[in-house]
């Protein structure tokens, strides 16, 4: 995810959180229970498919499917997992080769070589899924398979950030036979090569058994993990006081996260690790509506939104205000909207919309999807519209959807404006700028900033040295700035509560902010 200070992300969560090992959350006593592991998260995987799902559903992959390359914890550049070693051929990073290990194979006995690892990423740009990855791999032109244990990726453009591209969940390796090369596979079942195989799925709960086959880089400390879905945060708070489920992740609203450090829960065996995140939420303008295709209504929109009183009023310390796609903490972050922008200001507002001969309120449909984010995401959108709308410059009717049905909506571009969350995909600056960009970008509002395209982003993917690119994010950002086709809201925190008996939360998120269940286990003496 990111070459960048994520590095001292990690090493600062990690200081504080160890302050809590007097406490044995954090105890090496692996123990002897093998009592499965039940971990509760409102991000329900829309899809079992990986060539279909660019979101929350890697949460599950990560735990059942196998990439290439992975981020083991702390780490901040891939490593190998199927793969023995890749990189380079080329000065130009045009040219990237990876030798698979020996003798893998898939849960269903098929081999994983080269052919499964070309037919596992040729299906996702074949598939072309709305909701699916393919834009990932933009830079990829071909994939040629020399020998059973030999992949080489010819790239269309340098790209320094393709392995991390390998190493994320959009590169999910899956067998030719159970998995068609053109179309998405709907059986309700999986098959992988990962830490875990996917036993048993139905709505509301995934079950995780250990993968005897499976060879890479995961030390799994437990034998089986219970993923339950959640719609509502409250019920997942409850589960875990009366000891229904071992661990939380994903979905905690800023009120139960603070019930949740207080005394009286910790009385009740509960415990909370925070980590530095880089999740981000942000807004989303589709100039396909006629309002918003005007550059004064977006500007103003962002002179007027108080996100200080936003982060305060809705998520109560647990988030800070974001000025910037590139959140605090990563390589060239700056604050662009706020340099541009300044302080919330209605009078300045006003202005924009008069010079752009706007007289009358502005009447606008936000759009939020009710079971992706969290219960405080109503309390947001409520938020957001009480401002707007108390400035006099705005009329906002809010409408929102459950997330599948949300997802199609904004990649059909249904929606004026609407609201969306952002967990990097890797660990790497060009992960917050270049999904945005693009005719298909990851929004489904076509965006093409021709510096951005043609000039910053190429640039900054020549450098195999991702500081060397500062200077292109930089100016990225700005031109976000002025385009105003994004609005960032705030950046969170990523909390992870656990029973007091379940060890490793600490070590279970890796860079993509994704939960690696093998790290948690259960301690058997206190």
């Amino acid at each position: 995810m990111f070459n960048r200070t994520r590095c001292l992300q990690i090493t600062a969560a990690l200081a504080s959180i160890s302050l809590l090992a007097g406490c044995g959350l954090l105890s090496d006593d692996s123990g002897a229970d093998n009592k499965p592991i039940v971990v509760g998260t409102t991000s329900k995987p829309s899809t079992l498919d990986p060539a279909a799902a660019w979101d929350g559903s890697w949460e599950l992959y990560r735990n059942i499917y196998q990439t290439l390359l992975a981020f083991p914890t702390g780490s901040t550049k891939p490593e190998p997992d199927a793969a023995q070693g890749c990189e380079f051929t080329d000065s130009a990073n045009e040219s990237y080769r990876c030798t698979l290990r020996k003798g893998l194979k898939f849960s269903n006995g098929e081999a994983l070589d080269a052919k499964a690892v070309k037919h596992s990423l040729d299906r996702i740009q074949t598939i072309a899924a709305k909701t699916g990855p393919k834009d990932l791999f933009g830079s990829l032109d071909k994939i040629e398979t020399p020998d059973p244990l030999t992949v080489v990726f010819h790239l269309k453009t340098p790209d320094a950030t393709f392995p991390y591209v390998l190493g994320s969940p959009a590169a999910s390796l899956v067998p030719p036979g159970e998995y068609p090369a053109d179309k998405i596979r709907k059986d309700g079942k999986t098959t992988g090569s990962g830490p875990y195989v996917l036993t048993s799925y139905k709505d509301g709960e995934a079950v995780l058994g250990r993968n005897d086959g499976y060879v890479g880089f995961a030390n799994r400390r437990n034998d089986s993990v219970t993923i339950r879905y959640f719609t509502d945060s409250k019920k997942m708070v409850t589960a875990l006081k009366d000891k229904e489920i071992d661990a939380t992740y994903r979905g905690l609203s800023a009120a139960e996260i603070k019930d949740l450090q207080t005394p009286a829960s910790h009385d009740k065996g509960v415990q909370v690790v925070d980590n530095v995140g880089s999740e981000i939420r942000y807004l989303v303008f589709n100039p396909k509506d006629p309002q918003v295709a005007k550059p004064a209504v977006r500007q103003a929109i962002a002179q007027t939104i108080d996100r200080g009183a936003l982060v305060s009023k809705v998520y109560q310390g647990t988030a800070e205000p974001l000025y910037s796609m590139v959140p605090k903490g990563v390589l060239g972050h700056k604050t662009p909207f706020y340099d541009m922008y300044g302080q919330p200001s209605v009078d300045k507002a006003r202005k924009t919309l008069r010079d752009a001969g706007i007289t009358q309120p502005v009447e606008l449909t936000f759009w939020y999807t009710t079971d992706r984010y969290g219960s405080s995401t109503a309390d947001e959108f409520t938020e957001l519209k009480r401002q707007l709308d108390e400035s006099g410059l705005f009329r906002i009717t809010l409408r929102s959807k459950p997330w599948v049905e949300f997802q199609d909506g904004y990649k059909n571009g249904e929606f004026p404006v609407f609201g969306r969350g952002w967990f990097p995909d890797f660990p790497d600056p060009d992960n917050f700028i270049a999904p945005f960009v693009g005719k298909e970008n990851a929004v489904g509002t076509p965006y093409e900033p021709a510096d951005i395209l043609n000039d910053l982003l190429p640039k900054s993917r020549r450098e195999s040295d991702r500081s060397a690119g500062v200077k292109e994010f930089e100016q990225a950002q700005q031109t976000f700035a002025q385009d105003v086709r994004l609005l960032p809201l705030w950046q969170g925190k990523l909390y992870v509560a656990a029973r007091e008996d379940v060890a490793g939360a600490e070590r279970a998120l890796d860079p993509q902010t994704v939960m690696q269940m093998w790290e948690l286990y259960r301690k058997t003496s206190w």
